[in-house]
């Protein structure tokens, strides 16, 4: 056994001074394993979820209590949790994956006010926040504060209302889930009514109404002030918005990642023995490429390291 495994991962005379793992025969089996593995992988998720799937945790609530619990941390009053807002949330998650899109504005040019008003919300400022693909609320709200243009949604005075969207489903091309964050603070007129007296006047005379001011684009940070005449819904409401959680036997996000890890520090692990072995008893070699094959792998190293985290826009 200890001749076995020092003909596979060392540079001795039975392998021509070469780990049998480095081979191109050994390497190409290991590629042919990895894509077979995978693709089973990809069966079992989609026949037994339960047994491989993501494992997801995310709950509105928690999203709010993190969230406040950051303003608090600054000074500021907490958010409520609206249901106009929520509604606008979920209609905004509904149609990115309806339209299989990743943006604050859609194709179509549908931009997240459109929504915002649709559920009956007549906004002063009104703001958003998007995330995909992180499993725990706790990871979406950290990522949400790492990012100055989301940090300043978050922390925004201006805001005193929000609504959240928990949506799991495909979106361009892979299994996600979406978080929408939806940030507001209602008009309310506080003048004085004004008695109205029934005037008849001709058609021509009758002025066009004024549009509301149009949101300004940049995002994720809109800042938008309501025509002063807009009427305003004030009776609160309240939504029950569903979380997204799954619990399957093995996690296959967390699995593949783990896997992958493994794979590639143990192929730089063989490449750096192999490099010092051969610098040290002096063994030439015609072509040796050692270092760059190292350079490589530590750079899909790190790639894979990053990857999985998520996404926020």
């Amino acid at each position: 056994m200890k001749h076995f495994f020092h003909h596979l991962f060392l540079p001795r005379e039975s392998n021509n001074h070469r780990s049998k793992l480095l081979h191109h025969d050994s390497l190409l089996l290991a590629i042919v394993l990895f894509l077979f593995c995978g693709a089973l992988a990809a069966v079992v998720h989609s026949t037994h979820p339960s047994v491989l799937g993501i494992a997801v945790n995310i709950a509105p609530g928690d999203l709010l209590s993190l969230t406040n619990q950051k303003r608090q941390e600054n000074g500021l009053p907490p958010l409520q949790l609206n249901g106009m807002l929520a509604q606008a949330a979920e209609g905004k998650a509904q149609d990115m994956f309806a339209k299989n899109y990743w943006a604050h504005i859609a194709p179509d040019g549908t931009t997240p006010w459109y929504f915002i008003k649709s559920a009956g919300y007549e906004y002063l400022y009104a703001g958003e926040n998007l995330a995909r693909g992180f499993t725990t609320a706790s990871d979406t709200v950290s990522a949400w504060m790492a990012s100055p243009s989301h940090r300043e949604n978050m922390l925004s005075k201006n805001y005193n209302e929000v609504g959240f969207a928990v949506e799991s489903g495909t979106l361009t091309g892979s299994e996600t889930i979406l978080v929408v964050e939806m940030f507001g603070s209602r008009y309310i007129n506080t003048q004085p009514q004004k008695q109205e007296v029934a005037v008849a006047l001709p058609v021509a005379t009758i002025a066009p109404a004024a549009a509301s001011p149009t949101p300004s684009p940049s995002l994720p940070t809109p800042t938008i002030v309501a025509s002063p005449t807009a009427s305003v819904l004030i009776q609160k409401t309240t939504t029950s918005v569903a979380a997204v959680e799954n619990k399957p036997l093995v996690d296959s996000r967390s699995t593949t990642k783990q896997f992958s890890l493994l794979i590639l520090f143990l192929f730089i692990t063989v490449f750096v023995i192999d490099a010092i072995i051969i610098e040290r008893k002096k063994i030439a070699r015609v072509v040796s490429h050692n270092l760059d094959h190292i350079l490589f792998l530590g750079i899909l190293l790190l790639a894979a390291i990053i990857i999985g985290k998520g996404l926020i826009l």
